[in-house]
């Protein structure tokens, strides 16, 4: 998270808030043109390179336009990084756009740990709580990790909230081995 990062995410989110915006729509987007990003070594050499002019580069921008079906808000943003060259930043201001934009729908993205698949209603009873943790709606996502032993580990934000038993077992030694 950088200083220009965090304005150039609040920038997004103020125009899609003032626009109305479908977020969903604009995070779709958003992750089309990542994809493209990451995939294609030549975009990253031309937006990249100092000694390509703006014009070029944008002109390549709206020629990708159509086929990622972004919106002008989303193109305008894209042109702005590359404007001001900050286009290398790229991942990091949309992981900081998202982060803003879930803030101010009060939405909190959540990693939870399991050691095996957990059903639909385990999934809903740990999102339940991990919302009345956080005091936020929660966005989910899902891994599996068979060294917990059992349990499962939750992460929302930067805390982590550790009721795996490989956790449990840690703090146990750590209790033996104070003493």
């Amino acid at each position: 998270m950088s200083a220009f990062g965090l304005q150039y995410a609040h920038a997004l989110a103020d125009v899609v808030v003032a626009d109305q915006l479908d977020t969903a729509e604009i995070d779709r987007q958003l992750m089309d043109f990542q994809a493209t990003w990451s995939d294609s070594r030549q975009l990253r050499e031309v937006f990249q390179n100092p000694a390509i002019a703006l014009d070029t580069k944008l002109k390549v921008l709206d020629a990708m336009v159509p086929r990622i079906g972004m919106m002008k808000q989303v193109r305008n943003f894209v042109a702005l990084l590359l404007q001001n060259g900050r286009i290398h930043a790229l991942d990091s201001v949309v992981s900081d756009y998202r982060g803003e934009m879930n803030r101010r729908v009060h939405i909190g993205e959540a990693e939870i740990t399991s050691v095996r698949e957990l059903s639909a209603e385990e999934k809903s009873k740990i999102e339940a709580k991990a919302a009345v943790l956080a005091g936020l709606e929660i966005r989910a996502t899902y891994k599996q990790d068979a060294s917990l032993l059992g349990g499962v580990v939750l992460r929302i934000g930067d805390t982590v909230y550790d009721g795996s038993v490989r956790g449990r077992l840690e703090d146990l030694r750590e209790k033996i081995m104070a003493t």
